[in-house]
């Protein structure tokens, strides 16, 4: 029996490594070629993820400990799941994020020390197995990503963090990478986002058989705004 389900493939990375610009060329590519797609992004892309979006994003800085973020971010997670992602995959659409699970692992885990074992226990509880077909990690030096970020809008409460935990994240997302090598892919993000782009169709097409239509012509330098300011993880 044909397999008529989409898939689902998370674009990861740290401040400034042009996720969002990714995710929405990697959509365009897959609708040129016919193939129906979804983009989406985290936290949020459902409406209870939108809402605890909000509270991530409202308020001080010292308002969430790493483990309320990870409380929240998980929550959300599972309502954008059951609510868009899955009715999506069942349904043959591709579904494209910006951000899941790995940003939770990174960012509270590897980066502010939350333990890894129970980021686990978490997901596990509110999402079984289920995980991308194909995660991209968006990798490159953390200077150059956070200027960046610095170069597209103010910098929010995660890109005021300091270089200590900027390295760790970085490293995590690698350790990430080093450890599902079949489900993530580690590439170079440090080029221009057409060169970016080609390798994260390359990868989507060797690694799950979609032939999809890479954008056809040049594309803006590095650097524009990826889109509002997120709660990372």
């Amino acid at each position: 029996m044909t397999d008529t389900r989409g898939r689902f493939i998370s674009i990861e990375g740290g401040e400034g490594a042009g996720k969002s610009t990714q995710v929405g060329l990697l959509a365009a590519a897959f609708d040129r070629a016919g193939i129906p797609v979804r983009a989406t992004r985290e936290p949020g892309g459902s409406p209870g993820g939108e809402a605890i979006r909000r509270l991530l994003l409202e308020g001080e800085s010292e308002r969430w400990d790493a483990i309320g973020e990870a409380l929240l971010l998980v929550a959300a997670r599972r309502h954008h799941v059951a609510r868009v992602i899955a009715p999506a995959l069942a349904q043959g659409v591709w579904v494209v994020s910006d951000r899941f699970a790995d940003s939770t692992i990174a960012y509270q885990g590897y980066g502010k020390g939350v333990a890894l074992q129970d980021l686990a226990i978490l997901h596990r509880i509110a999402l079984g197995d289920f995980a991308p077909a194909l995660t991209v990690i968006l990798d490159l030096p953390v200077e150059i990503g956070l200027a960046r970020a610095a170069a597209r809008s103010p910098a929010d409460r995660f890109e005021r963090l300091d270089r200590d935990f900027h390295e760790k994240l970085r490293q995590g997302f690698r350790q990430i990478a080093a450890e599902h090598p079949a489900r993530c892919i580690l590439i170079d993000a440090s080029g221009d986002p057409r060169t970016v782009h080609l390798a994260v169709v390359a990868a989507v097409e060797q690694r799950l058989g979609a032939a999809v239509a890479p954008h056809p012509g040049p594309l803006p330098a590095s650097g524009e705004r990826e889109g509002p300011a997120s709660a990372r993880g």
